[in-house]
């Protein structure tokens, strides 16, 4: 007698879904592309931000069409120490040149100052400090260097290299650069050590022994934010260093800066009755500094996911 079929077999079998299927996953990059658009949004909500914003793109705006907003500032005139008027907008100096025209093109050399030595710093100091978070055994030299040089004193000693290498735009630049990168290495080692460590750099590792790839892959867009903030703030002191040393007679004399109007203000004599001599120069510096903060300010509020939604 045959046993009868357990109905278990009777039961038609359900389809399964196969588990070597691959999932359906987001293109790479979709995540990245969606935090930048919410960051974007996040900033536009903030009017100190676009303020700012408009500020440096008037600033760079006024450098770059300099040619088409006045004339090169003249050697000499007639009409000396002029106030402000409809004649002469933000009055004339020692010796009858428009502050106008020294104030416009003197935009060109402090904004060429600021963006190349903010440039050389960045990329000195994000690649020390990447290359520090990255290698254990490198990262204890860079803390040790990054520690001493942030303990010197900044402004005698660019005032000594400045003086000793000669007044030049080439000059100031790579001063202000040498003393510039160890901040930025600061403030990006801090980051990039906690990226480092992260499982998807472990991951990484294991799937390929192509450091530089890992580096330029993952570790530093994930410190991009950072690098962005301190390209923003590292430029504004950079005005701040050039205008300083051409005020002590250290920048290139043959070019116009802001530092250099208040240079020839102090040397004419004329600094304390010819008010406006200092006030337009200073108030320029004092609209790039002050905007590229509070841009800075701003786009580290829009970096914050709790500002997305609202």
């Amino acid at each position: 007698m045959t046993n009868p079929i357990p109905d278990t077999e009777l039961v038609p079998a359900v389809d399964q879904p196969a588990l070597d299927e691959p999932a359906v996953d987001e293109p790479a990059g979709t995540d990245g592309t969606r935090a930048g658009r919410a960051t974007w949004r996040a900033f536009r909500r903030q009017p100190l931000g676009m303020i700012s914003l408009g500020v440096l793109a008037l600033l760079v705006l006024m450098s770059v069409a300099a040619p088409l907003l006045s004339a090169a500032p003249a050697s000499f005139s007639v009409d000396v120490l002029r106030p402000p008027g409809g004649d002469h907008w933000f009055g004339t100096d020692a010796l009858g040149r428009e502050v106008f025209a020294e104030v416009v093109w003197g935009a060109r050399q402090s904004l060429l100052v600021a963006g190349a030595a903010s440039l050389i710093a960045i990329v000195v100091g994000t690649l020390v400090a990447v290359a520090g978070a990255y290698v254990p055994a490198v990262d204890s030299v860079v803390g040790v260097v990054v520690d001493l040089t942030l303990s010197l004193p900044v402004l005698p000693l660019m005032i000594l290299v400045a003086a000793l290498a000669g007044p030049s735009t080439t000059t100031i630049i790579l001063v202000i650069a040498a003393f510039s990168w160890p901040e930025v290495t600061r403030l990006v080692r801090s980051q990039a050590l906690s990226v480092v460590h992260l499982p998807y750099v472990d991951a990484a590792r294991l799937m390929t022994g192509r450091h530089g790839w890992i580096i330029g892959r993952h570790v530093i867009p994930a410190v991009t934010p950072v690098i962005v903030v301190s390209v923003v703030v590292t430029a504004s002191r950079a005005v701040l260093s050039a205008a300083g040393l051409a005020f002590l007679g250290l920048g290139d004399p043959t070019v116009w800066s802001w530092g250099r109007i208040l240079y020839e203000a102090q040397q004419s004599g004329a600094m304390v009755n010819a008010w406006w001599l200092t006030l337009f120069p200073s108030l320029a510096i004092l609209a790039l500094v002050l905007s590229a903060t509070l841009l800075s300010i701003a786009y580290n509020d829009a970096r914050n996911p709790r500002n997305h939604d609202r």
